[in-house]
């Protein structure tokens, strides 16, 4: 008894102690970027995909769906690369760049 109890603290020290050494935090799986046109419309298609899916399917059924898909899709990638905002790097306020005023 006290010998398999023995075996199975070592095993179970040497496991833990193994797994702390080979842990890595995960790299994030999905990162978004609202000034990258190619993210916006990526994330426009997916939403405009659901939507029209779900509304064609109501209306339509089946086929509904998938061409309620197709549509939303192509707006919302549309809607999503149109619409990215310029980049502001914090400086966007005042005067522009070598433009000052006379005094």
């Amino acid at each position: 008894m006290v010998h398999s109890l023995r075996l199975w603290l070592v095993s179970a020290l040497l496991t833990g102690a193994l797994a702390g050494c080979v842990y890595a935090p995960p790299p994030p799986v999905y990162t978004y970027n609202p000034y990258n046109p190619t993210d916006r419309a990526l994330a426009g298609a997916a939403i405009g995909a659901g939507a029209g899916a779900a509304l064609g399917g109501m209306s339509g059924g089946g086929r509904g769906a998938a061409i309620g898909a197709l549509a939303g899709g192509a707006i919302g990638a549309a809607a999503g690369a149109g619409t990215t905002p310029e980049y502001d790097d914090g400086y966007g306020y005042g005067y522009a760049p070598g433009y000052y005023p006379g005094y």
